[in-house]
């Protein structure tokens, strides 16, 4: 592989913006944010508040941070049923978000390091003939219902916590 300037332009600005982000996850107050927010979604949105927390999941999940506290505050701001219902529809949203984001824009890189492995190239292939044919397999199904149930245990544990 041949050296050029571009390349090592491009190597370079990743692993600044990796320094950048890693150096920001360390030294900002994210959590202080993300509880003001909480605060400000109680105490000045009213019954709009499980529409923004549901809006905020989204960016959240698009650049996969965890979004833990907005799950546990919408379950105690908003009650177990309505905060599960916010931060559902918010992280699916989110997750299609990050889908088309990456269809559309990674493709052409994901495209060009596939060139190298052509067994994955025969998979894309493959797809691109006849899609996803779909089974008659309930894992997907019942691994949404675990994260579902594991998501609205979390909210419930830190009801019961607060309440006693």
């Amino acid at each position: 592989m041949a050296f050029s300037w571009l390349s090592f332009l491009r190597i370079t600005f990743l692993l600044l913006l990796i320094a950048a982000i890693a150096v920001a996850c360390f030294t900002l107050p994210v959590e202080k944010f993300l509880k003001d927010f909480l605060l400000w979604i109680e105490q000045d949105l009213g019954p709009w508040g499980p529409l923004a927390l549901a809006v905020a999941y989204i960016p959240l999940t698009v650049l996969a941070v965890p979004a833990s506290v907005l799950t546990l505050g919408g379950g105690y701001l908003f009650g177990l049923p309505v905060g599960f219902v916010a931060d559902s529809i918010g992280a699916t949203v989110g997750a299609g978000a990050a889908f088309l984001l990456g269809r559309t824009i990674g493709r052409s890189y994901v495209i060009s390091k596939l060139k190298d492995y052509p067994q994955f190239r025969a998979v894309a292939i493959a797809i691109q003939r006849s899609g996803f044919k779909p089974k008659e397999d309930k894992g997907l199904s019942l691994s949404w219902f675990m994260v579902s149930l594991m998501e609205s245990l979390k909210i419930l544990t830190l009801r019961l916590s607060v309440l006693a």
